[in-house]
């Protein structure tokens, strides 16, 4: 057996095997509850020791209630998320053995697939419908991080290159809760700019407060989950200069109900396909950008305006 063979011939993992690897595959996210409610509740008193506003009952209760939905969404698609990795790992030649120095490597290339499925969510509406929900909140704080939208894990075909490298199932499934872990932390404007290198190398809370801007020049702009030199490399960085102005370009205000935070969006799109006129239109108000859609409903609310405005005149001088 060569070098190569003994590095990636690692036997196919039985499918009888999965209640193993389930039991073997730990709920890291869940074991954080408990630090992250700590840590929020935190936040919470010195906001509010402070009054700095920068909570809303309603808005932080909506906040926890999508939170904990997409917790228990994922526990329940934990067996079937974990048999189509050991299908795609099965199904490699190149299988790894299970070993936790590939956790790094499999973090790095899980980053970059990260990076492109956030950017894509950001400029096709059909995926942007399965992210706005994180973008809804119009204050930044720690229970941002929380709204995850419920219906997201089919984007998981977006991290199919960093399971066909062939790193075992419970790293990859290690790896990806690790990365929705760190995001936490950067979702509060409590942490200013950090160290140069740091701000340099990693998504921080700097960072990342520009990716929840709504000002023109924060839109699209740092996608990156935990390394922001994708956005360097990619031309999509902005560093934090004004505050930002949070929320989405379209307001929706303090909204509890987590039903509407996850849905309100798939719900407009499928009004606006109903309403427009011929194919290309309509494709458009699926896969066009969601700022494009945005300018183009402005656009034709201009148009209508004008029209309700010239029937105005238009009846003022007959009734003259």
């Amino acid at each position: 057996m060569t070098l190569l063979q003994s590095f990636f011939g690692a036997p196919q993992i039985p499918y009888e095997n999965l209640t193993n690897i389930t039991k073997d595959a730990p709920e890291i996210i869940v074991y954080a509850i408990p630090a992250m409610a700590f840590f929020t509740l935190l936040e919470i008193g010195y906001n509010w020791y402070h009054k700095h506003g920068n909570y809303k009952t309603k808005e932080s209760i909506g906040s926890t209630l999508v939170g904990l939905g997409n917790v228990l969404i994922n526990f329940l698609l934990k067996v079937a998320l974990l048999y189509g990795v050991v299908f795609v790992y099965n199904t490699v030649p190149w299988r790894m053995e299970m070993s936790w120095w590939t956790f790094l490597p499999c973090y790095i290339i899980f980053d970059f697939c990260s990076y492109w499925a956030h950017r894509i969510s950001h400029q096709k509406r059909f995926f942007w419908t399965t992210h706005c929900v994180h973008h809804s909140a119009e204050n930044y704080n720690l229970t941002v991080s929380f709204r995850l939208s419920w219906i997201q894990n089919f984007k998981i075909i977006f991290f199919l290159p960093a399971a066909l490298c062939g790193f075992h199932p419970i790293v990859f499934f290690v790896v990806s809760q690790v990365a929705v872990l760190f995001q936490f932390w950067v979702h509060t404007e409590y942490i200013g700019r950090l160290h140069p290198w740091i701000e340099y190398i990693f998504a921080t809370p700097s960072n990342h407060r520009v990716h929840h801007g709504s000002q023109d020049k924060y839109l699209d702009k740092n996608y990156a989950a935990t390394f922001i030199i994708w956005d360097r490399m990619f031309g999509t960085y902005q560093p934090e200069e004004e505050r930002p102005i949070y929320g989405l370009t379209t307001k929706i205000g303090d909204r509890m109900d987590p039903l509407f935070l996850n849905f309100h969006e798939f719900g407009d799109m499928i009004n606006d396909v109903k309403k427009a006129k011929g194919l290309r239109k309509k494709l458009f108000y699926i896969f066009g950008s969601p700022t494009a859609v945005y300018n183009e409903k402005l656009k034709a609310m201009d148009l209508e305006n004008e029209k309700i405005q010239e029937d105005i005149a238009v009846e003022k001088e007959v009734s003259s």
